[in-house]
């Protein structure tokens, strides 16, 4: 393929996500939203006054940055898994991919591209949600660190998805890995808590999960804040990329899980 050919390929791949995001909104951006203001509401309204500051914090700011992480997050893998997957068993457009000449990095660059967009817009809407809730008085400490994480993170994610995607034989195996694998990884990453209010015992299985340092980067971008080393997430991050871009090139360039 000539480069052109390949940016009509990679163009085409993120339009088709991109339309079908803003065409059913109701189902990609609103519920993210939603879920949102119920945590602002409970864990910063009401619970917020009683628990005070978090490390020099108001205690509604310092969730902030967890919850739009965590949006960024469940969005990111749930766009790519999804629409991999409905490609695969529903559409069946990724037999037609397959037999073309398009690269496995190029088809991987197709898919993840829209799952870092519907990760990022989400994660930027709830940010704005979360400013009714603050007073507009959320700080931003570094624009490039909040984009990097973000960016890093949700690029991450839909990796994650694709693999996800390209293995999931039912709906179910969709829904499985979010559910009781990812979601509670991010709950028990230091949303709503620092890590030093908890016991050792704790803190050490705390810091065995890796989301934690992803939250933890992204709300020093906002606070200056951080339980851990800035370069030791962002290290993390970047391991974990390189590790998945690896993977989804081998599962698709010897048809691992695509072969039906």
């Amino acid at each position: 393929m000539t480069p052109y050919q390949k940016w009509i390929a990679f163009y085409t791949m993120i339009r088709k996500d991109i339309v079908r995001m803003f065409r059913i909104w109701v189902q990609t951006f609103l519920p993210s939203v939603i879920t949102s203001t119920l945590y602002f509401l409970v864990f910063g309204t009401v619970l917020g006054s009683r628990i005070g500051d978090m490390q020099g914090v108001d205690y509604m700011t310092f969730v902030v940055p967890g919850l739009v992480m965590l949006a960024i997050v469940t969005t990111s893998y749930a766009n790519t898994s999804f629409m991999f997957f409905t490609s695969k068993f529903f559409a069946r457009s990724i037999d037609e991919i397959l037999v073309s000449p398009t690269p496995p990095w190029l088809l991987i660059a197709g898919f993840v591209g829209g799952g870092v967009i519907r990760g990022i817009l989400v994660g930027a809407l709830v940010l704005m949600v979360s400013l009714f809730f603050t007073g507009l008085s959320l700080t931003i400490h570094s624009v490039l660190v909040i984009l990097g994480f973000a960016l890093l993170t949700a690029l991450v994610f839909a990796l994650a998805g694709l693999v996800n995607g390209i293995y999931a034989k039912t709906i179910d195996g969709i829904n499985i890995v979010p559910t009781f694998f990812l979601t509670p990884l991010v709950y028990l990453g230091g949303i709503f808590y620092s890590v030093h209010s908890l016991p050792d015992w704790w803190q050490a299985i705390t810091y065995a999960n890796p989301l934690f340092y992803l939250i933890n980067g992204f709300r020093y971008g906002f606070l200056g804040i951080t339980d851990v080393s800035l370069y030791m997430s962002v290290s993390i991050l970047v391991v974990l990329v390189a590790i998945l871009i690896a993977a989804n090139w081998y599962f698709i360039r010897t048809g691992l899980g695509l072969k039906q």
